[in-house]
């Protein structure tokens, strides 16, 4: 063709108007040859990878030999992409041989010239390639997390690339735009595919508009580019504006339509074309008017429930909400070739699931048998359903287009044509979807399946104006943005503002209160087909979250909760939703599923075993991330890359029979995900702000291996039947003294081994990640167990730690110094020289190998700074946020309760009568941080409730004046509704009466005398509860700047006091107190006397004050108490405090371990410093103190940060609560350790004058107190230090006060078969966590093995008088936790000890009433119970109860568990173990405490199979009770054969 006439644009550069006009070299027409036509940028370049065949058309790619061969599959783009131009592919085929999938990018490399490497990531000279959801250029990383991962995408996905006028790339998947993967594109760039592992072909799609706004076309004059047909419009409309103003405006919309499917935008078929002519390229074509006679109309045979009308035009199916099939109808003849058989959907109704089918069929409608609907038809049908194509019934095409039928609304159109090559095509509001078929018979009838939610339909005629106008008007509806926006959610137009559920939900679900309540109604009956979702998709950010209404006990699992991808108007809901597998991510159990799998095994609280009122909650965050809720505290990310646009999903499974959407309840922001360990970043810390390290884990790691939390977080997938190919390494190499530190955050007991950690010399984009890190066999050096291995040898043994020995928790650190040695460091302390000779660039590798199954770099990463600074400047305080100064002391306000009496100037309030009208006020508003603290002092147990707290508007003073008239105070706190009041009852919030949310906190029902809570009023206008000094958390939010702290003595507390002051405004300049102060007061005077040395050797100099902590103190400490407690109120270090006056010669200074806390290993530091503490600036713990510091750890004695002494004195990390630690100078200066008043020796001689004791609050210990000090200890007589402990109790405590036992992590029950199998039997009882005591006292295993491994003896003896017992020999027992109100501990002494024999089924009951016999408190509260039990652990009928007269029948005991476990008492049971599948026998009995005096001892009454216990006399084997409270529940104990 000559140039410039615009035929194919192939050659020549001439401007004419034709469609592929100047398009050859150095045009910039629109033809195939430039990329610009509709089929422009589409076609594939002939030059591929050696294994890509493709087809005749050039538009998809196959990879040869998917099975065999994962590469060689790069396939470009025929030319370079116009800017503004999506260039789509769709994937076609995948295959599961491989890892990895397509990979898609742009590249300024010719084709024509290329020499094509594997891979597309082995792509230089400006080459940028998406793989996953990484962005490389040139083959390396430029960007880790990016956009949705492509190896995720499925068939039918699409996905595409995009060049911006602007020079950025773009990604598009499936429509939505990623965002910019990379900036700085050269002018001239080919699309790039790479058919790489599962993806194994693909197809071009027609070309759309992207991100850039389209370039305006001009009306004069036209471009050269333009159609045929527009500019013959254009020509017309030059000859006058009468010819425009006589077009009709169909045409006028025909004509933009088509102009936008010329620009590239759509495919759209506008009109039918004659009979026996293809429509032209343009679309212009036109069909003759047919007469009525041959005009398509439905068949008058058709379903039982069709009605016809409208000439036949319109089909109704009658009876819609009652039935759903036997609705099919057929055209009254034959379609012609290319003649369009369309209809438009006019009618839906939302109560069934699927919609409309639509297709042809070979049978004439005179002599078929309608069947109830097409896809029973097993021959000669061609029907497409949903987005698939069926064949006589069966699928042939899974995916066919982009539209599902079941989506479509009302007002919508399809369409299907036969052309004249025996193609059937379908079109949806007039976009073509392509061939469905290549080959249709040539005399096929059209066919219109009005099923499910079709109801309505009618034959649209394009001929006809007014039919002509609705469809255009539907195709432009499907062409504007917001008609894609329909398509993608349905509901968005109409989407209501509250979150409900969808009104379509399981078989057996039902919805009630209007949309908010979802329940089972017959959950006894059935356990599943309980599926609910929510009504509209969830916006990112915004929290779905629902309260557990209803339980039933009869089944086992619970519910579920989740997000899918399937919108609930057309989900065809399975019978659970794990059963779905596409789309959808659940929380179930504590593990975590995705379509139906499995991918996080343990991540959160088990939800099989939360109880009515608990609340689970599941939120999308912007990022991709998936976060759930339970009892509104975040359990973390548990998936990541969820598309946006998700529906919440909750499954009423097993005993969830009744569920509520929860929108008003305050859930905390999900925080940042940070590695456990130090994830408070302190202003001061090295990681902190923009000096923060730059290490992470670099995005090449093993195949098993996963990295999140933005390179931070490294875990192993599939943990529990995966335990290699999960090496991780650093994201660049370790400077010289840098530190490369990471904490195990989650570990298995399934594996042998543990991590392995070392370096290595080769770049990470050279590693081939080998199974295992032992596997690297060149230029590594790692430690596995406590070898040395130098690229996978031995080099030595015995290094100075075990990996395979730490647990969740510990810290590891690797360090390259300056002369190349390789050290180690475990929570912080230096392990010593690894190996040496290390190269200049090594990265930090580590292994999850076996148990280690996540790790985190922690914020210690970074260079290591071992000096200790010292400010030259004034003195610096450290206050915490929320450290109450010393001041002034609270008092309460004069207006209060009837029944309130005020003691002891205001700081005391007793309810003088009654349960109520026991409401009491601070005096003053509290200020911001500032906490208002009472402790309880007396409990009055005949009531229940609980104490009530909170914050107010109401000021005291507008009740009225006069100590306890306040004439307008309600009877209870509830009630007070005058002006806004937050309060939190039992474990209840509340605002104004009315429940705001449940399970917050600690119960204050459990409080006792002693106990201590708080209330303060955030910065951030929260209200915290504190509960023994423990922060509860947010409790509400919105809190009113002006608000009194308000109280309730109400029901069993009778009595309180205030221990908290009120803050002083110090002015500037003042300075914490000099040791030479004069501040003594009366009441020290009286105690100088006593302060003299021992044999009056050296006279001791007396404390001029009282002892206290110096405000200096570490960044997470808390001070309370007038300075003399010290609480850690944040992650495990930071908690550095100093007693404010230098130890005295012969003094004890001691203090008392209030609290710890399992999370952590490790725990307190004691020692002295010499330097003035008042001017230091602490470390993040003591051990990193360099100067002038003596420190005792663990049993180390360390100073200046090197062990000095090992082995000296008890271990310090495993003093329980309670034990006072004390530190003693003698005359000599020999510092003495005091542990409960015994002096364990000299620690360090000679230490220098001044000094002051120094307590880290590390690890564990999160609360210390100072105690009174002691004088005279010299002589190791330690003068009340134990108290008002009684021998006996000496006795029995001596293992756990003095004598500890070792740490939690050395427990031989780790590694005790039979106490796992009991634990996991005990797990499937689904008891509350509350009930029992907490790790490590939660078990003790007396399996044969344990007792002999403690030596335990048969028999002891308990009580007053002591009565002997036996052992649980073969049992395991699970100890309970008891209300201390009880005084468990004295019980367990001076009562004695049995046995009760119990069921499986009756464990739950006595557990809730908390004895065995008839009681009236429960082993967490003490509530009276509402119902009098029968005989031992039955209950009576709900409506039935004994008289008032009558005695409770008697509870049968014994001390020995051989008689009270015989299977006549404790029947056995039948269960199969979740981990070996095995089938075993248990049985369960209980552990009782019992009153002496309160039983009779006789023969037993049963007849025994098994001999009796000969220990025992038989006449006394049985004891039996009648009386109330005679028995506490001590622990449950489990059996198993």
């Amino acid at each position: 063709m000559a140039a410039g006439s615009g035929g194919s644009g192939g050659s020549g550069g001439g401007p004419g108007p034709g469609p592929g006009g100047g398009g050859g070299p150095g045009g910039s027409g629109p033809g195939p040859g430039s990329g610009g036509g509709p089929g422009s940028g589409g076609e594939l370049h002939p030059r591929t990878g050696r294994l890509v065949s493709l087809s005749a058309c050039g538009r998809t790619a196959r990879r040869q030999q998917p099975g065999q061969e994962f590469n060689h599959g790069l396939v470009l783009s025929r030319e370079p992409l116009r800017d503004g131009r999506i260039f789509t592919v769709r994937i076609d085929r995948k295959v599961n041989s491989w890892s990895g999938s397509i990979e898609i990018g742009v590249t300024a490399l010719d084709p024509s010239v290329l020499d094509f490497p594997s891979s597309a990531t082995g792509l230089k000279g400006g080459s940028w390639v998406v793989s996953g959801c990484s962005v490389l250029r040139d083959g390396r990383s430029v960007l880790e997390e990016y956009g949705q991962d492509l190896d995720q995408l499925g068939e039918g996905d699409r996905v595409g690339v995009e060049r911006t006028a602007g020079g950025e790339l773009r990604l598009w998947v499936n429509g939505r735009d990623c965002g910019v993967a990379a900036t700085g594109l050269p002018a001239r760039v080919w699309a790039v595919v790479d058919l790489y592992g599962k993806c194994t072909q693909i197809t071009v799609l027609p070309p759309e508009p992207g991100f850039s706004p389209p370039t305006p076309i001009p009306t004069p004059p036209l471009e050269p580019s333009a159609p045929a047909e527009d500019s013959a419009l254009a020509e017309q409309g030059t000859s006058g504006d009468e010819e425009f103003a006589s077009m009709e405006l169909s045409e006028v919309v025909s004509n933009a339509i088509l102009s936008a499917y010329n620009g590239g935008l759509l495919n759209v078929n506008l009109s039918s074309p004659p009979a026996g002519e293809a429509p032209g390229p343009s679309g212009t074509a036109t069909s003759p008017i047919l007469t009525s006679n041959d005009a398509l109309l439905f068949h008058e045979k058709c379903g039982t429930l069709i009605k016809l009308s409208n000439n036949n035009k319109t089909a109704e199916r009658r009876r819609p909400l009652d039935e759903f099939n036997n609705g099919v109808v057929m055209t009254n003849r034959p379609l012609r070739d290319n003649e369009m058989f369309e209809i438009r959907i006019d009618k839906l109704v939302d109560k069934w699931s699927g919609s409309i089918e639509i297709g042809v069929t070979t049978h004439n409608p005179n002599n078929l048998e309608y069947p109830a609907t097409m896809t029973n038809l097993q021959s000669g049908t061609i029907m497409m359903s949903g987005c698939g194509i069926l064949t006589n019934g069966k699928g042939t095409r899974r995916e066919y287009c982009e539209f599902s039928l079941d989506e479509l609304q009302e007002g919508d159109h399809i369409g299907l044509t036969r052309k004249s090559n025996s193609a059937l095509h379908f079109f949806i509001n007039g976009i073509d979807q392509g061939v469905a078929t290549p080959l249709t018979p040539p005399v096929v009838y059209g066919v219109v399946d009005l099923y499910g939610m079709a109801v309505k339909v009618t034959i649209v005629h394009n001929n006809n104006h007014s039919d002509r106008l609705r469809r255009n008007n539907a195709i432009l509806r499907a062409l504007s943005p917001e008609g894609a926006l329909r398509r993608a959610a349905p509901a968005a137009q109409a989407e209501p503002e509250r979150l409900l559920f969808h009104p379509n939900c399981g078989q057996k679900a039902a919805i009630t209160h209007e949309g908010r309540t979802a329940l089972r109604p017959h959950a006894t009956d059935d356990f599943n087909h309980g599926v609910v979702l929510s009504s509209r998709a969830l916006r990112d950010g915004e929290v779905f979250q629902v309260r557990i209404d209803k339980m039933v006990d009869k089944w086992a699992g619970s519910i579920e909760i989740g997000v899918t991808t399937h919108n609930p108007a057309y989900l065809q809901l399975p019978s659970t939703m794990t059963n779905l597998r596409s789309g959808t991510w659940m929380m179930t159990g504590n593990g975590v599923m995705h379509n139906g799998t499995t991918i996080l095994d343990e991540y959160g609280h088990n939800l099989d075993r939360l109880k009515a009122g608990d609340t689970v909650g599941v939120v999308r965050r912007e990022d991709g991330t998936l976060h759930f809720f339970v009892n509104g505290m975040t359990q973390g990310p548990a998936a990541w890359n969820v598309p946006p646009g998700v529906y919440a999903v909750v499954d009423l499974y097993g005993q969830a029979a009744q569920a509520t959407i929860v929108d008003d309840v305050e859930v905390p922001q999900v925080p940042e995900p940070l590695p456990e360990g130090n994830n408070q970043v302190s202003p001061s810390s090295p990681s902190s702000g923009a000096g923060g390290s730059d290490l992470r884990f670099h995005q090449l790691h093993g195949s098993n291996a996963v990295i999140t939390n933005g390179g931070r977080t490294a875990l192993r997938h599939n943990c529990r039947s995966e335990f290699n190919d999960a090496i991780v390494i650093s994201n660049r190499a370790l400077r010289d003294g840098e530190l490369f530190e990471i904490v195990i955050q989650k570990m298995v007991d399934r594996w042998s081994g543990s991590i392995e950690a070392g370096v290595t010399a080769i770049r990470p984009e050279d590693l081939e990640f080998p199974n295992t890190m032992t596997d690297i066999d060149y230029d590594t050096w790692m430690l596995s167990g406590t070898a040395i291995m130098q690229d996978g040898n031995t080099m030595r043994n015995n290094y100075g730690c075990d990996l395979d020995a730490l647990g969740t928790g510990a810290r590891i650190g690797m360090m390259r110094t300056a002369k190349g040695d390789l050290h180690y460091f475990i929570n912080g302390q230096d392990q010593g020289a690894a190996c040496s000779g290390l190269p200049p660039e090594v990265y930090a590798v580590v292994d999850l190998y076996g148990q280690c199954v996540q790790v985190s770099i922690t914020n210690a990463t970074g260079p290591m700074d071992n000096s200790l600074a010292t400010s030259n400047t004034a003195t610096e305080k450290s206050f915490p946020l929320h450290s109450p100064a010393a001041g002034v002391a609270h008092r309460f306000h004069s207006a209060c309760g009837k029944n309130i009496t005020l003691e002891e100037d205001g700081t005391r309030a007793v309810r003088a009568a009654g349960y109520a009208h026991g409401l009491v006020f601070s005096t003053k508003e509290l200020k911001t941080e500032e906490v208002f603290e009472v402790k309880v002092e007396e409990l009055d147990e005949k009531w229940a409730g609980s104490l009530r707290l909170g914050l107010t508007t109401l000021a005291p003073g507008e009740m009225g004046p006069g100590a306890g008239s306040g004439p307008g105070l309600p009877p209870s706190l509830p009630e007070l509704r005058t002006k806004t009041t937050w309060m939190v009852s039992s474990c209840e919030v509340r605002r104004d009466g009315q429940l705001q949310r449940m399970n917050y906190g600690r119960n204050l029902e459990r409080l006792g005398v002693g106990s201590r809570v708080g209330i303060r009023r955030g910065a951030d206008d929260t209200m915290h509860v504190l509960v023994d000094g423990e922060d509860m958390g947010p409790a509400a939010t919105g809190i009113a700047k002006s608000v009194w702290a308000v109280l309730d003595l109400y029901g069993p507390v009778r009595s309180v006091s205030i221990v908290s002051s009120t803050r002083l405004d110090e002015p500037e300049g003042t300075q914490p107190p000099s040791p030479s102060s004069d501040t003594g007061s009366e009441g020290e005077e009286e105690d100088e006397g006593e302060e003299h040395s021992l044999e009056g050797q050296n006279q001791v100099a007396v404390m001029p004050t009282a002892l206290e902590f110096l405000e200096n103190h570490g960044k997470n400490i808390l001070l309370s108490n007038g300075n003399r407690t010290a609480t850690r109120v944040a992650s495990y270090n930071q908690g550095i405090v100093v007693i404010n006056q230098p130890l005295v010669p012969q003094l004890l200074v001691q203090v008392r371990i209030d609290f710890l806390n399992r999370q952590w290993t490790s725990s307190l530091v004691l020692g002295v410093i010499t330097c003035p503490p008042e001017r230091l600036n602490f470390p993040a713990s003591a051990c990193a103190l360099k100067r002038a510091a003596w420190l005792l750890r663990g049993r180390g004695v360390f100073h200046n940060g090197l062990k000095i002494c090992e082995k000296f004195g008890p271990n310090l990390d495993t003093c329980p609560e309670g034990t006072i630690l004390g530190l003693r100078l003698d005359s000599s200066g020999g510092l003495h350790l005091h542990i409960n008043g015994m002096d364990q020796g000299v620690a360090v001689p000679d230490v220098p004058q001044p000094c002051h004791a120094l307590v880290d609050l590390y690890g564990q210990c999160e609360q210390v107190t100072i105690v009174t000090p002691e004088p005279g200890a010299a002589s190791g007589k330690s003068a009340g230090t134990q108290g008002d402990m009684e021998k006996a109790d000496m006795v029995d405590g001596i293992k756990e006060s003095v004598c500890w036992g070792p740490p939690p992590t050395a427990s031989p029950l780790k590694s005790c078969e039979y106490h796992a199998l009991c634990s996991r039997f005990q797990e499937l009882l689904l008891l509350p966590e509350d009930y029992f005591m907490p790790p490590p006292k939660r078990s003790l295993c007396y399996c044969e093995s344990c007792r002999k491994l403690r030596g335990d003896e048969a028999h002891r003896r308990r009580g007053e008088p002591p009565r002997e017992y036996a052992l649980p020999f073969g049992w395991c027992r699970f100890n309970l936790r008891v209300n201390p109100r009880l005084e468990a501990g004295t019980l367990t002494k001076k009562w004695h000890m049995a046995y009760h024999g119990s069921n499986v089924a009756a464990v739950r009951r006595v557990l809730d009433r908390g004895e065995l016999g008839a009681g009236t408190a429960s082993i967490l509260s003490c509530r009276p119970l509402k119902g009098e039990p029968g005989l031992g652990f039955e209950e009576p009928g709900e409506n039935c109860a004994p008289p008032r007269e009558q005695q409770p029948p008697p509870v049968l005991l014994s001390p020995s568990l051989q008689y009270a476990g015989a299977e006549a008492l404790a029947s056995k049971v039948q269960f199969r173990d979740p981990k070996s599948q095995q089938t075993h026998q248990a049985q369960v009995a209980f552990q009782v405490c019992v009153r002496p005096g309160s039983y009779t001892p006789g023969p037993p009454s049963a007849a025994l199979r098994e001999p009796l216990d000969p220990h025992f006399s038989p006449a006394e084997l049985e004891w039996v009770t009648k009386e109330k409270g005679a028995t506490l529940l001590y622990a449950l104990l489990v059996r198993v054969e």
